[in-house]
């Protein structure tokens, strides 16, 4: 897709203003707005980002291909914002953020894979000259306890894209959504979490007629087998590595 597409004008509101990480094109209100219409299907399972998304509590960007360096580099300011404005804000209610690219589309889904961990690899290389690893959360893929940091703050990535398997996961633009960890350990201590899970499950069952074999609690299995939502097998590796801070 011709990269000058993202900047054309931008034409009238057709979502909230605040949502987007910085002034919105044609194109990325047409993403934007397609992306709430998914998430607030009747059938949609992830009840985390129903809630983010209609009580207004995400910000939206729009970015080139999923890893090219411009990119990047504009998608690690935009998210280090938004970890900063976590930090100092009123986290009460769901917040996400969310990165959606124009392209590649109708990708095979080992390819989204290998893509989405060179995005997130990218984004950790900028990221680690100016912040600490997130203290809660292990940087080592291959621990139970791993999460991704941005901006001295845990992440759980969601990844999205036209051929997803599972289908809560399809979306035609690939599409990263970074859910902070923190909301979900104080879902956990106020005993809300496993019902909200739960739940997703039971839609996810109703949905496509079984669970998403990639889901674990937190602990038990490293989250990065869940980002790019292909099943793997146990021989699989995380293509990640943590670099040193500064």
């Amino acid at each position: 897709m011709d990269q000058r597409m993202i900047a054309e004008p931008v034409v009238g509101d057709t979502g909230p203003a605040s949502a987007f990480a910085s002034p919105p094109t044609v194109l990325a209100r047409s993403i934007h707005d397609a992306f709430r219409r998914r998430v607030l299907e009747p059938h949609f399972s992830c009840l985390g980002a129903r809630s983010a998304v209609s009580g207004g509590g995400y910000r939206f960007g729009l970015y080139g291909a999923l890893g090219e360096e411009d990119g990047t580099h504009r998608l690690a300011r935009d998210l280090a914002r938004f970890a900063a404005r976590r930090q100092s804000a009123d986290t009460a209610h769901f917040g996400t953020f969310v990165a959606a690219f124009t392209g590649p589309l109708l990708i095979p889904e080992a390819r989204f894979e290998t893509l989405l961990w060179q995005q997130l690899q990218d984004l950790h290389e900028i990221d680690a000259r100016d912040h600490a690893w997130d203290t809660s959360v292990s940087g080592d893929p291959g621990e139970p306890t791993f999460a991704l940091s941005f901006g001295g703050r845990a992440f759980f990535v969601v990844g999205l894209h036209g051929r997803a398997s599972r289908l809560t996961r399809r979306f035609e633009w690939p599409t990263l959504v970074f859910n902070p960890h923190d909301q979900f350990r104080r879902l956990r201590a106020t005993g809300h979490f496993q019902r909200m899970q739960d739940m997703i499950r039971q839609r996810e069952v109703a949905l496509q007629g079984s669970i998403n074999p990639m889901l674990s609690d937190f602990g038990t299995r490293s989250e990065a087998r869940q980002y790019a939502g292909r099943e793997v097998d146990e021989e699989w590796r995380c293509p990640f590595t943590k670099r040193e801070h500064g």
